[in-house]
């Protein structure tokens, strides 16, 4: 019995595979030219100061949105699907965790991660601990954090929306999005002189390649903080790292 060929690209002589990979790497560097561009364009968007002291539940107790910055003046939060009926969390938001790379860069660049979910701590120290997760994670179970960042949609509390997006609740249950229903995304805070300021959020599809260092720093303020990055006026080409 013969084995059927796997479906594979087209076979082609050496010559026509190097001309086909130029072709291929001038829209590549375009591309790459049109990600920094975007990159640049993000630095520069306006930051609003929060006017809500929130509350978490953290593993030593009631902490703050501002104690997640851990001395940094740029924190990164990951809002990861963990409803507070659930007994596990999304598997796509443990998937994406799993694929964090080394972000040992991101402290170093002055900028902290932290995870942020409704879910009761107890739930989020367990899960933590059988996958040997080590990032910070604290409970935001009540308060209005999920619901004013667009991450816990309940037409009840707050007028649903997301991605940006006004939503209507699906009362059918076949939809994406039920009434009273977690969402994930990602967003960025900036801290200055004791104020907490929102830079930046991005959800659905746009959170899914930012799984290593340079990717997650490239949604910040700071950027990379590299000499050949192009920095808003007044702003240090490379801050002080610590």
């Amino acid at each position: 019995m013969s084995t059927p060929a796997l479906p594979h690209p087209p076979i082609a002589s050496r010559s026509a595979w190097l001309q086909a990979r130029l072709d291929l790497l001038k829209k590549e560097k375009e591309l790459t030219q049109h990600y920094d561009r975007i990159s640049a364009e993000r630095r520069r968007l306006p930051m609003v100061p929060l006017e809500k002291d929130y509350v978490f539940d953290g593993p030593s107790g009631k902490c703050h949105l501002r104690d997640l910055f851990d001395g940094r003046p740029q924190l990164i939060v990951y809002h990861f699907m963990f409803d507070p009926s659930s007994e596990k969390g999304c598997p796509g938001c443990t998937g994406f965790v799993d694929a964090l790379g080394d972000l040992s860069l991101l402290r170093e660049r002055r900028t902290s991660f932290a995870l942020i979910s409704r879910a009761p701590l107890a739930k989020l120290q367990a899960l933590k601990a059988s996958k040997g997760w080590k990032l910070p994670w604290v409970s935001s179970f009540g308060s209005d954090f999920n619901y004013d960042f667009h991450v816990t949609l309940d037409s009840k509390v707050a007028p649903m929306e997301y991605n940006f997006r006004p939503l209507e609740p699906d009362k059918s249950g076949n939809g994406s999005y039920s009434d009273s229903s977690e969402a994930h995304g990602l967003s960025v805070f900036f801290l200055e002189k004791n104020q907490v300021y929102h830079t930046y959020s991005s959800y659905a599809r746009g959170v899914e390649r930012l799984t290593d260092a340079y990717s997650l720093l490239d949604v910040t303020p700071y950027g990379r903080q590299e000499d050949w990055e192009s920095s808003p006026a007044g702003w240090p080409q490379q801050p002080t790292y610590g």
